[in-house]
């Protein structure tokens, strides 16, 4: 079997959080506990990935604290996975996923699950990357400061 590479000690940040939340399992079960998930159950059924996958993907969220292990809220002897607030903050990443995914991956008009504000019933405004003094930024206004290697020390 081929040795995963890891990059939980890169000085990139998108490295880092690939590391952590990268696989296309990952992130679909952190977008369930979005909408209401909680039990291995609920989550496989809805997926429908084989349980060792989903056993060894929800583990791994658990050990990134992306999501914790509680009792089941009936009292069954059941366990329930609930969102940190460190799995909470990747509300905004989810978001732009689907916001990516409504642009680029459906044809206009095809219908698709739509992400509505509870207060009004009505969509989010698209995401926007902004500057420090709110204008809005593309790719080529922005530059990476880079972390030099310990060679080029």
């Amino acid at each position: 079997m081929v040795k995963r590479t890891r990059f939980d000690e890169s000085p990139c940040p998108v490295a880092r959080s690939v590391d952590a939340i990268g696989d296309w399992w990952s992130l679909l079960i952190v977008r369930d506990a979005f909408d209401g998930s909680r039990r291995f159950g609920e989550f496989q059924r809805s997926l429908g990935v084989a349980k060792n996958i989903l056993s060894a993907r929800l583990r791994a969220l658990v050990d990134a604290g992306i999501l914790a292990v509680e009792p089941a809220s009936d009292g069954s002897a059941y366990q329930a996975y609930a969102l940190t607030p460190k799995g909470e903050d990747l509300f905004p990443v989810v978001v732009a996923l689907r916001q990516w995914g409504e642009r680029h991956f459906f044809d206009p008009g095809e219908p698709h699950s739509e992400l509505l504000d509870r207060r009004d019933d009505r969509p989010l405004r698209d995401l926007a990357v902004l500057a420090a003094d709110g204008r809005p930024v593309r790719p080529a206004d922005t530059a990476v400061h880079k972390v030099p290697s310990p060679e080029e020390e």
